[in-house]
């Protein structure tokens, strides 16, 4: 049944020579563990997404509602607590992952030329990613969650000139409150989401287009020595 679906997509739009692009793409002086990053942190980006939509088919955001419809996930929904702690820990491997495949391309030399551009969207990439975490910190409405956001705007208040303004846009006011919730809420569930996954998505094609830097010995690439990333 799946052979039959897979013929039937492959004769239509090419899914094999698609898989065959990514699998099969070669890698200068050879495949290695330092390569698996960047899939790493598609996988957990996935992840995020599936735990993320269950946790918001509970959850409530109002200050109101907010800490119980957590407690409620935590302690009584279905596997809630184990959705929330799979969405808990991978938010913190999906910061230690990006850490580490950023000085990864950045020790091997994967910047330079002709991956300029697809360096500087990873940078853009890894301010998405703290974004979802300074957003989704507030969201379980406690005390922690609370106090660490107001710490975490107030910086944007120390801002020369528009300081105050930016302040109360960030908030939705000059405390938090209903409006900050909400704010943030959408942010990490509407904005942040498609906005990663667009940059995503533009990184991995123009990293097809510019090909692997692959390893930083230079006698690797002058060898011609290459296998498949996969």
């Amino acid at each position: 049944m799946l052979k039959a679906l897979v013929d039937w997509l492959d004769e239509r739009i090419k899914v094999r020579d698609l898989a065959r692009t990514f699998a099969d793409r070669p890698i200068p002086g050879g495949a290695s563990w330092f390569y698996v990053l960047g899939a790493s942190l598609v996988f957990v980006f996935m992840l995020q997404m599936a735990t993320g939509i269950l946790l918001a088919m509970y959850y409530a955001p109002t200050p109101d509602h907010a800490y119980q419809s957590v407690k409620y996930i935590q302690e009584v929904a279905p596997f809630g607590s184990f959705v929330r702690g799979m969405h808990h820990w991978g938010a913190s491997f999906m910061m230690v992952i990006v850490g580490l495949h950023m000085v990864r391309v950045f020790v091997f030399g994967s910047y330079k030329k002709p991956r300029e551009v697809v360096w500087v969207i990873g940078v853009g990439l890894i301010a998405l990613v703290g974004g979802f975490a300074f957003t989704g910190y507030l969201l379980p409405w406690d005390q922690k969650a609370y106090w660490a956001t107001v710490v975490g705007t107030n910086v944007a208040g120390t801002v020369p000139v528009v300081g105050g303004t930016l302040l109360r846009i960030v908030r939705g006011g000059t405390e938090l409150g209903a409006l900050s919730l909400s704010r943030f809420f959408a942010i990490h569930t509407h904005i942040l989401p498609w906005s990663l996954a667009l940059l995503a998505g533009l990184h991995i094609f123009l990293l097809e287009r510019a090909g692997a830097g692959g390893s930083w010995r230079i006698e690797d690439h002058v060898a011609s020595r290459s296998e498949p990333l996969f």
